[in-house]
């Protein structure tokens, strides 16, 4: 189901997360579910993966994660300033370590001058009071390399944080 790339990400993440005893939630849009989905894929993930959301609509954003609808309406879903209120969401919505975010337009379709086809917005969070953001402009692509990309650029956030965090 995932390449080797990927599993070895998300093994990297494990290590890194066991060694110190952190826990993760993801919150994702465009990639729906797919980070969680890598983390579990490795034997022993229950000691680190806690809960994954998929929060493919604005309104999933607010009831699950706690996106304030003037964030989406000021700024819109595809953006920095909810990737952000994503990971904090899941952090506060769940008794997690870490929390990272994905949302943006994969394509084909839903790209649009301003936000076109392959751009992602991430955020990392940890309880410790970390954030990172990051934006990545993939192209057109096609929509399976986005999302894999995606998926790749989260997980590699995610371990960055860990390796940062306190044991």
């Amino acid at each position: 189901m995932f390449d080797l790339t990927v599993l070895e990400a998300a093994e990297r993440l494990l290590e890194a997360c066991k060694r110190k005893g952190l826990t993760v939630a993801t919150a994702e849009s465009c990639t729906g579910g797919l980070v969680a989905g890598a983390i579990s894929a490795i034997s022993g993930s229950s000691a680190v993966l806690d809960r994954g959301y998929v929060t493919y609509s604005n309104e999933a954003k607010e009831q699950m994660l706690g996106v304030a609808p003037t964030t989406l309406d000021a700024h819109g879903a595809v953006s920095r300033q909810c990737a952000e209120e994503m990971a904090k969401g899941a952090l506060t919505h769940a008794r997690v370590n870490l929390a990272v975010s994905i949302t943006g337009v994969a394509g084909p379709t839903g790209g649009t001058p301003e936000k076109p086809v392959g751009l992602v917005h991430f955020a990392a969070a940890s309880r410790g009071g970390q954030l990172i953001a990051y934006e990545g402009r993939y192209g057109d692509v096609g929509r399976t390399q986005v999302r894999r990309l995606s998926l790749l650029q989260a997980l590699a956030m995610l371990t960055e944080l860990a390796e940062r965090e306190a044991a």
